[in-house]
């Protein structure tokens, strides 16, 4: 091979390596917005941050600041709901338990104190009609019991506020009976349940419910991690399906998403979520123009707000430990906004 040819060999191979360059370069977001509003916003969200986004079957976007890494464990509070959930649906996937069943099927007590007609539905959906704390008053009426059945069987003798299905109040009562029927159900304790039927099988190896608390909490008592909760978000994300095996069916995963509190009186809601409507275990932060949701999060009160885009296909969680006061709402939202402009959507 002569000098030439070899220095046109070359030069090709320049420009191919340029071109491949250029296509690549065109695949990537510029994800610079959000990473001026994490570091810029570093304090007001408690020095330490992790945030991660995931599109298309990898992870996108990630930032740690502060002592936090995506594997640094710390509470997330509300987000607890959602594992909860989710928990409870695989009873209904396997037609153990139906979302329209009366809880006193499973709890007497609520026959005995006038709750009977309360479903498991509502008790996920926060229209039990219990009378409920707000805010820290949950966590110290929490501390007083010594197991989840106690705590529960409290709940059967507190007053009505209102009848079930009538009145959204978000609080920690749901739940709470809702993760106590299907310990009763499985005959398993509520840790156990959790483990085997979503930590594991999403390979959340640093969630746990069982931690500095005696008492298990399973409204509001996870600790996990940015990477952890993640995994979770990328189930709901591709439908009930991680790693290639099923979580969650298509059904149960449709289900959480469906606005469950239309047409009631809104009697009670964190400040942060005043607007969004309610599914099961989760809020609906965004609908369509037929009402069905397209982003679906359940923010905590440590300041942590995980959610997930089904028209841009993508999932995000930003984990903090630091009170999620009102005036963070707004950075959250453009946050979200600043992700936005770089995924294009599939809705219209």
């Amino acid at each position: 091979m002569s000098y030439k040819t070899k220095l046109d060999c070359l030069k090709c191979t320049l420009v191919l390596s340029l071109l491949l360059t250029c296509l690549v370069s065109k695949s990537q977001y510029d994800f610079g917005r959000v990473d001026k509003l994490l570091t810029t916003n570093q304090k007001a969200l408690g020095n330490r941050v992790a945030a991660m986004v995931y599109k298309d079957g990898k992870i996108v976007y990630q930032k740690e600041l502060g002592e936090f890494t995506v594997k640094s464990q710390a509470p997330v509070a509300s987000c607890s709901k959602w594992l909860t959930a989710a928990l409870v649906m695989t009873f209904v996937d396997e037609g153990k338990l139906s979302l329209d069943e009366k809880v006193s099927t499973y709890i007497p007590i609520f026959e005995t104190y006038s709750k009977g007609y309360i479903t498991l539905r509502q008790c996920l959906a926060h229209e039990t009609g219990i009378a409920d704390s707000k805010g820290i008053g949950k966590i110290l009426e929490h501390k007083k019991f010594e197991s989840l059945e106690e705590e529960v069987n409290s709940f059967a003798k507190k007053e009505i506020a209102a009848n079930a299905g009538k009145v959204f109040f978000y609080g920690n009562i749901g739940p709470d009976i809702a993760a106590r029927v299907v310990e009763i159900v499985a005959k398993k304790s509520f840790e156990t349940l959790i483990k085997t039927r979503i930590l594991t099988p999403l390979m959340m190896r640093h969630t746990t419910f069982s931690g500095d608390a005696d008492l298990v909490d399973p409204a509001g008592g996870a600790l996990s991690s940015a990477a952890d909760y993640m995994n979770f978000l990328t189930m709901i994300l591709d439908k009930g399906m991680f790693m290639g095996k099923r979580v969650l069916s298509e059904k149960a995963v449709a289900e959480m998403g469906t606005i469950q509190n239309k047409n009631i009186p809104i009697k009670y809601t964190p400040k942060i979520a005043e607007g969004f409507d309610y599914g099961l275990g989760q809020w609906i932060q965004e609908t369509d123009a037929s009402g069905n949701s397209t982003v679906v999060s359940c923010p905590g009160l440590f300041g942590t707000w995980p959610y997930v885009d089904k028209c841009r296909g993508y999932a995000c969680i930003i984990f903090t430990k630091n009170l999620l006061g009102d005036e963070k709402r707004d950075l959250y939202i453009q946050i979200k906004k600043a992700i936005d402009e770089q995924i294009t959507t599939t809705c219209n």
